[in-house]
């Protein structure tokens, strides 16, 4: 088991040291089991995106025009009533 801990050892110390990349595979793995995006755990941005907020964009995106349409508008009207709260 020592032995194991090892050689994950010196291979997680060889990416502190910026002296291998992890594959593409081996980046959506991580950021899968960490549940975040790539683009968060690369440092392209620093939103921490809520899982299951991105599912249900996913799930709009999956609509017919029409209908994704209708819920931007409802969700539209919403975020425009809060923000107006929000000042006064």
């Amino acid at each position: 088991m020592g032995k194991l801990v090892g050689v994950h050892g010196a291979v997680i110390g060889r990416y502190e040291r910026e002296e291998v990349k992890p594959s593409i595979e081996m980046a959506t793995q991580l950021a899968e089991a960490l549940e975040v995006s790539l683009d968060y755990l690369v440092g392209s941005t620093d939103i921490l995106l809520d899982k299951n907020i991105v599912s249900k964009i996913l799930d709009i995106q999956k609509l017919k025009e029409n209908d994704r349409q209708h819920v931007f508008a409802l969700l539209d009207a919403f975020l425009k009533q809060t923000k107006l709260q929000s000042i006064l």
